[in-house]
């Protein structure tokens, strides 16, 4: 697999979390789990957006802002990532608007002017991915063939992207 280039990476990172949509969410201090959440991408604004209710405990803990990390992975497993960053609560109503669908509404039931309704910005600073090929049969076919040489499997790159 060829190096990876940092632009194409950020590139592509950008565009699975598009794609996936949902991944785990939470604070990286302190003893909170992570959280399912979906994600609504903004590359030009670089952030990723989150609804949520105000009453949650996530909502409650990032008052301030806090370092947050949000995992995702791609659906044919040859994609995974853990994007890093500040996350705060930003009430933009022009997000909320852009962002409004069938599937946030039934969480809302005030529609968008909800009181409870919130949205959390994560603005990533840097991320980890990693890129693999060819899905599970060739994780199984790498991973036999390993045992046979005593090699490592090649299953793809690992490579860190940084937000400027």
């Amino acid at each position: 697999m060829p190096a990876l280039d940092d632009k194409d990476l950020e590139n592509r990172l950008w565009s699975e979390v598009d794609k996936a949509r949902f991944g785990m969410l939470g604070l990286t201090e302190g003893r909170s789990h992570f959280q399912p959440m979906t994600a609504f991408c903004d590359k030009e604004r670089g952030a990723i957006w989150f609804f949520t209710r105000k009453d949650t405990d996530l909502a409650r803990q990032v008052a301030d802002g806090h370092y947050a990390m949000f995992t995702v992975m791609a659906k044919d497993q040859e994609f995974q990532a853990c994007i890093g960053g500040e996350l705060v609560p930003d009430h933009d109503r022009a997000k909320i608007s852009a962002f409004w669908n069938p599937m946030v509404s039934a969480w809302f039931p005030k529609g968008k002017d909800d009181p409870e309704l919130t949205l959390l910005r994560l603005t990533p600073a840097d991320a980890q991915v990693w890129v693999s090929r060819g899905g599970p049969l060739r994780y199984v076919f790498e991973t036999m063939k390993a045992n046979l040489t005593h090699t490592t499997p090649d299953v793809g790159e690992s490579a860190p992207v940084t937000f400027i």
